[in-house]
């Protein structure tokens, strides 16, 4: 107990400095130092050492590095909002306060993860709920209608429908793992189970495929499918449903992309930006540029030109990172999110029931898609996409989100320790 808190709190002081010295850097360089920012920098640090001080008496044995990583990426994130939109930095902060407050409550929730699997489709109905809420009324933000908007707020349910989902599939492939691994119908050179076993995911399907096509939401599409496929192959250890998804996912895309103009654009822009530079592939085009200019070490901050990017604030913040902290600054994100997902597999590796090695696996999956995925398309490597980057994108769901996440980590980690 005595080395998990030391080390968690050691790791928090680190975080707290490196937003304390971000704040400096910034304030002091564009002349807009205020005691109300040090302030507000001094509040959140006393409230997640108070958090870790406080969850430490009740999971002694829980991962000491989970939370220290969440508020190192939040103190990055924080640091270049303010750096690229000092107006959104109070704001930020406060939905970094609400999603801890989101850690504390979820830990608590998950104190007995297994118990949680009994409420399997009260979760999955309502993940499916919310997405299908947002696809009929969602609102068209940044060239995705995956928005909801309520007089003065506006979130994205589909940043928590994806946690309820995962939920699902992890209790109910967990009960099903051996009806999927002993399939017993043959289609072609396919095996697979009574069409009833493998529903779930044909909804989920669809459900992709909607948000591919109404939504115009491509990083969305392939951030659920990809992860419910990843799920059901760690269930049933079977390749064939892999290979399956993936033909019905192509083959839906294909149709999607000769029917549907919005989605001819975005990989039309992806294969060759340099086609209309100044007009539909300005975004990427300025992002390879701020990535390329970046060097080993960056520009500084506030030492670059990264707001030349629309959006930059939430899509494309890793472009910025890239230019003004150069390969440094864009190395200690990529290795944060990678001890992130690896802890994650550890505690599911650790795990001696079916569920919490599912749900730990699956969330560790979906953390790995999803900063694949914004870097990939960031970076060219994938087609653009409208997610953000967890923890560290200007966005009040998406941070609470990722620390409902990591809270349902931190409870496993302590249900799977060794004693």
């Amino acid at each position: 107990m005595k080395y998990e808190k030391r080390t968690e709190l050691s790791l928090l002081l680190i975080a707290g400095l490196v937003l304390l010295n971000g704040y400096l850097a910034v304030t002091l360089a564009n002349h807009q130092f205020s005691y109300q920012g040090l302030s507000i920098i001094s509040a959140l640090f006393v409230f997640w050492t108070l958090i870790s001080l406080t969850i430490r008496r009740y999971f002694s044995s829980a991962d000491p590095l989970l939370l220290p990583l969440a508020v190192f990426l939040a103190s990055i994130g924080l640091t270049l909002i303010l750096r690229l939109r000092p107006d959104l930095f109070i704001p930020q902060a406060m939905w970094l306060s609400a999603g801890l407050i989101a850690f504390i409550i979820t830990v608590i929730i998950f104190r007995q993860p297994e118990g949680i699997s009994q409420y399997k489709y009260l979760c999955g109905i309502t993940g499916i709920i919310l997405l299908v809420f947002t696809i009929a009324f969602g609102v068209d933000i940044g060239g995705n209608k995956n928005w909801i908007i309520l007089g003065p707020v506006r979130f994205q349910p589909a940043e928590f429908a994806k946690l309820l989902i995962i939920i699902f599939l992890a209790a109910y492939l967990s009960e099903r793992r051996q009806l999927l691994t002993y399939a017993t119908r043959h289609y072609g050179p396919l095996t697979l189970p009574h069409p009833r076993f493998i529903a779930p995911l044909m909804v989920l399907w669809a459900l992709t495929m909607a948000m591919l096509i109404v939504q115009r939401d491509l990083g969305s599409a392939l951030l659920y499918f990809g992860t419910t496929v990843t799920m059901a192959y760690m269930a049933s250890g079977r390749w064939s449903y892999v290979a399956l998804a993936l033909c019905m996912f192509f083959t839906g895309s294909a149709i999607c992309y000769l029917i549907f103009p919005h989605v001819q654009v975005r990989i039309d822009i992806w294969l060759n930006p340099w086609a209309d530079p100044t007009g539909r592939s300005y975004q990427i085009v300025q992002s390879l540029f701020a990535l390329g200019s970046g060097g080993l070490l960056g520009s500084g901050l506030t030492f670059g030109y990264p707001s030349i990017i629309p959006e930059v604030h939430t899509d494309f913040i890793f472009a910025a990172i890239g230019e003004e902290l150069g390969l440094a600054g864009t190395a200690a994100v990529i290795i944060a999110y990678i001890l992130i997902v690896y802890r994650a597999f550890r505690a599911a590796l650790a795990s001696q029931i079916p569920f919490t090695m599912l749900l730990a696996g699956g969330l560790g999956v979906l953390t790995a898609l999803q900063v694949f995925i914004i870097i990939g398309g960031v970076t060219k490597f994938l087609p653009l996409t409208g997610i953000t980057l967890p923890l560290i994108s200007y966005g009040g769901s998406s941070m609470v989100a990722s620390f409902i996440l990591l809270g349902m980590l931190f409870a496993i980690s302590e249900a799977t320790a060794t004693p």
